[in-house]
Formats: C-alpha cells, sequence, structure tokens
C-alpha cells in the first residue's frame, strides 16, 4: 500500500465516531472506497419523495463532525423552529425532533439557505441507526424530522449504493 493511501486508510479509520457517536462500519467503508457519493437528484426524489430540494452527502468523517455540531439546539427560538434539542437537558422528545446528541448528519442542503438535512439517529441503537430526514413541507412553517429507513444498511440499499 503506498504511504498517500495508507494515510487516507489511517484517516478514515482511526475516526471511528462522531460527537461520541460511532460510525456504522458500513458507512467507513463507503467513506474509504469512495463508494460513497450523492447519487443523481432523480433518483435521490425517486427514492425520497420528502426530499423536495438537493442534497450533498458529506464526503468525510471531518465534514460529517464540522455539520454535526448541533448549536441549532442552543438557542431557545431556533430550536423551536429546526426541532432540534440536547438530549442531555433531561427531557426526552419524540419524532419530529432530532436528539443533537444522539445523531450526525450524513447530507446537508446544496443550496444555501434550504437547511435541509438527513441524519443517523442513534436513538434506535449504536450499532444500526435509523435515518431521518428534514421537512419543511409537511405540518407547521418549522422543520419537521422524519425517519426514511429503520436502518443505515437499508438507507444503503435502497439508494443502491
Amino acid at each position: 500500500m503506498k504511504a498517500r493511501d495508507q494515510e487516507a486508510w489511517r484517516k478514515h479509520f482511526d475516526a471511528k465516531s462522531v460527537n461520541g457517536l460511532p460510525l456504522p462500519p458500513l458507512l467507513s467503508h463507503l467513506l474509504y472506497s469512495g463508494r460513497w457519493k450523492t447519487p443523481n437528484d432523480q433518483v435521490m426524489q425517486s427514492e425520497i419523495p420528502r426530499l423536495k430540494e438537493p442534497v450533498d452527502f458529506l464526503k468525510s468523517v471531518e465534514h460529517i463532525a464540522f455539520e454535526s455540531q448541533g448549536f441549532l439546539a442552543d438557542d431557545e427560538r431556533t430550536a423551536l423552529l429546526f426541532h432540534e434539542y440536547r438530549g442531555s437537558s433531561g427531557i426526552e422528545k419524540p419524532l419530529p425532533w432530532r436528539d443533537v446528541e444522539r445523531s450526525i448528519l450524513i447530507a446537508v442542503n446544496r443550496e444555501l439557505g434550504a437547511d435541509l438535512g438527513i441524519a443517523l439517529d442513534y436513538r434506535s441503537g449504536l450499532e444500526n441507526p435509523s435515518v431521518l430526514i428534514s421537512d419543511w413541507w409537511t405540518g407547521d412553517a418549522t422543520c419537521h424530522w422524519y425517519q426514511i429507513s429503520k436502518t443505515f444498511s437499508e438507507f444503503v440499499s435502497l439508494l443502491k449504493l
């Protein structure tokens, strides 16, 4: 293995968690192998009808960590708008709320200001978390989070990655 390839491998596999949550081994494998690529917009829309605008998969552990900081949950008004909270506050909130301490973003909006995301939700389990999508078009004029697959591996199969 070339030194450059070893460094890439080390970078991906040394970072096995984001915000203390373990990355699913399948996600690590897809990132490392270069197969973690956003399907074309028609496939995404067809397989995820709630998705009304394009998103892009986050292509590195570092980018996933950056987007998953959860700072929107720290301001009361913003938290209400985005339906995000910190589980450590002691109050468990079910969907359509996203616990920013028990989830990580794996895709975000392509267009600035669309405020969309696809997240792994570890409330369902650490090994193979469920997958959520943000939705601004259903319900009131706030963001709601909905489950689009029961497991990450089901999500990967759905999109034929």
